[in-house]
C-alpha cells in the first residue's frame, strides 16, 4: 500500500488536447466576472511548472467571455509563451484585433482540429471551462490537468458545470489506482 500519492509526471508535448487550470478547492477556475485576483500569492510546489507548460504548449484555445475579461491573451504565461491563441466565438466581427489571436466561428471539434494543427505536435491547451466541457462531451479531451489552490471561492466560473447531466468518470494518471480519490487537508486561515 502506497503511503503518498506521487506528483504528476512532467507534462509532455504529445499533441494532446489538454484542459488545464488552477482551480479553487470548491471547483472554480475564475471568480465572478472571470476575476483571477484570488490566485495572488498562490504557489506551486513543483519548481519550473510554468516553464513546463511553456515548452509543451503549441497553441491555446479559449472562449470569448474569458477573452473579453482578459483581452491580452497574447501575454499568456506572462508573455514568455509564443504561439497562436484561438478564441472560439459566435461574433468574431466585433472582437478587437490582437497580434497573435485568431478568432474562430465554428463548432468546437473544428476549433480543436485547427488548434492541434497549429500546435505542430505540441499540446493544444484549453483555457475555457465552457469549451472544455463541450470538448469533453464529444470525446476530444485527452487530459485534464488541475492545480488545486488552497482557497474556497463560493462563486464564479466552475470548471465543470453540467446541471442534470450524467457524471463523467475519470482515470487518475498518477498513483497506483486509477480510481483512487485524492486526499487533501486544509485549515482556514484566520
Amino acid at each position: 500500500m502506497s503511503t503518498a500519492l506521487p506528483d504528476t509526471e512532467p507534462q509532455t508535448a504529445a499533441g494532446k488536447v489538454l484542459w488545464h487550470f488552477t482551480m479553487s478547492l470548491d471547483g472554480f477556475v475564475a471568480g465572478p466576472k472571470h476575476s483571477m485576483d484570488w490566485m495572488d500569492g498562490i504557489t506551486n510546489l513543483r519548481p519550473n511548472l510554468a516553464q513546463e507548460y511553456i515548452a509543451t504548449t503549441g497553441a491555446i484555445l479559449g472562449g470569448r467571455d474569458g477573452f473579453d475579461a482578459f483581452p491580452d491573451a497574447d501575454s499568456t504565461y506572462d508573455g514568455t509563451w509564443q504561439g497562436t491563441v484561438f478564441i472560439l466565438t459566435h461574433h468574431p466581427e466585433d472582437a478587437p484585433p490582437t497580434p497573435n489571436t485568431t478568432f474562430l466561428n465554428c463548432d468546437v471539434a473544428e476549433a480543436a482540429r485547427i488548434g492541434l494543427e497549429a500546435a505542430g505536435g505540441k499540446n493544444l491547451e484549453v483555457l475555457s471551462a465552457s469549451i472544455g466541457r463541450q470538448l469533453l462531451e464529444v470525446g476530444l479531451i485527452d487530459e485534464i490537468d488541475l492545480h488545486i489552490a488552497p482557497v474556497l471561492l463560493g462563486d464564479g466560473i466552475r470548471l465543470f458545470d453540467n446541471p442534470g447531466g450524467s457524471p463523467i468518470d475519470l482515470q487518475l494518471l498518477n498513483g497506483e489506482s486509477s480510481r483512487a480519490e485524492i486526499n487533501v487537508r486544509y485549515r482556514p486561515v484566520p
